[in-house]
């Protein structure tokens, strides 16, 4: 529910809209003005009866996402700083696959969204629980932050990844309906292949993700491959510890016959050791995991550096000797705060003064 205490419209799933919208092709009337001809009202659905579009203004809220601060990135990312309903504050980053060339659009266009205000995890890396975490975004709250950067951009997104702000499964319900609409043909229409939920680790949830029906993609952030090592970054880890998370990856595999990844943040002298690469090696290995290694970025008010530059490749080495398949990520974003690690909860006054 909304501060009004209605629902909004762009929360809802076809069949709930054809339910109250009768006949029930007028359901599919109000989803292509939803998200095919986008509009910001109900009034602007014409081709609705005025008996019905009244109807649906009284039932229901129809919430915009306001774009505040707009940064660009030397390497073409951009964030983007939205303000909800309630003025909360929260972060997506638009990441083109390759610079446009000669004022050519890039060939692949990516958004990382956010799924909460704040987060209550603490990641040891992150930016985004610093200051704590504020509530759950709704399930429209999410669609718009991909409706809002199509509209300022002019492209479509092609990939969603659910990296931003927030535990995306600590918000499974809402998050779950939000990419039911993203990916529905009479919503946003992406691929279910084309949408990633990144999690710390909430077993639980990874094993009911893995009864979804949609091949919906999984990241893992592992950033240590030994108890004692990734309970120092990631306090999940005392709850739901290496094992335990591990079981849970290899049933979702067994359910969901596709790879998971696991996203690692290099930090110097603490989880890059040659002990931890081979550790790490032997986990995807039994997996069949992919590793996206990803040197950490610097946030301001924590201690933490990256490796070298040959620590990072001799890390890599070993995974790749052990027949692991390992990526070293080039970040993008960083000289704007839009890196992995980087979104952060802000306020009002950060914004004003900014």
């Amino acid at each position: 529910m909304t501060a009004s205490g209605k629902c909004d419209i762009k929360s809802l799933q076809l069949d709930e809209l054809q339910s109250l919208a009768q006949p029930s092709y007028r359901a599919r009337q109000i989803t292509d003005w939803l998200y095919k001809k986008r509009v910001n009202s109900f009034a602007e659905m014409t081709d609705l009866p005025q008996v019905l579009r009244t109807k649906l203004a009284d039932d229901f809220s129809f919430e915009k996402i306001e774009i505040m601060r707009i940064l660009g990135s030397t390497d073409t990312t951009r964030k983007f700083l939205f303000r909800l309903s309630d003025r909360n504050l929260i972060e997506s980053v638009v990441i083109p696959a390759s610079p446009a060339l000669y004022g050519s659009p890039s060939d692949r266009r990516t958004i990382c969204v956010s799924t909460q205000v704040g987060c209550a995890y603490g990641c040891k890396f992150c930016a985004s629980g610093l200051d704590g975490w504020k509530r759950n975004l709704r399930p429209n709250e999410i669609v718009n932050q991909i409706m809002a950067v199509e509209k300022e951009g002019g492209e479509r997104i092609d990939n969603i990844v659910f990296m931003g702000m927030g535990e995306p499964l600590a918000n499974y319900d809402n998050v779950i309906r939000a990419i039911q609409i993203i990916n529905a043909p009479w919503g946003i229409g992406i691929g279910a292949r084309h949408i990633t939920i990144s999690t710390s680790g909430l077993v639980p949830e990874i094993r009911k993700l893995a009864e979804q029906p949609l091949q919906i993609r999984l990241a893992v952030s592992l950033h240590g491959a030994s108890d004692e090592v990734r309970s120092q970054i990631m306090p999940v880890n005392r709850k739901y510890n290496l094992s335990t998370l591990l079981e849970a990856c290899r049933y979702f595999t067994s359910r969901k016959k596709q790879r998971i990844t696991f996203e690692y943040i290099l930090i110097a002298e603490v989880n890059d050791s040659d002990e931890q690469a081979r550790k790490l090696a032997k986990q995807a290995h039994a997996l069949d995991a992919k590793i996206n290694l990803i040197p950490y970025n610097n946030v301001e008010g924590l201690d933490w550096a990256r490796p070298s530059p040959n620590r990072q490749k001799r890390f890599l080495a070993i995974l790749r000797a052990a027949g692991v398949r390992a990526t070293l990520r080039r970040e993008k974003g960083d000289d704007i705060a839009a890196a992995c690690g980087q979104l952060r909860l802000q306020t009002e006054r950060a914004v004003i003064n900014a």
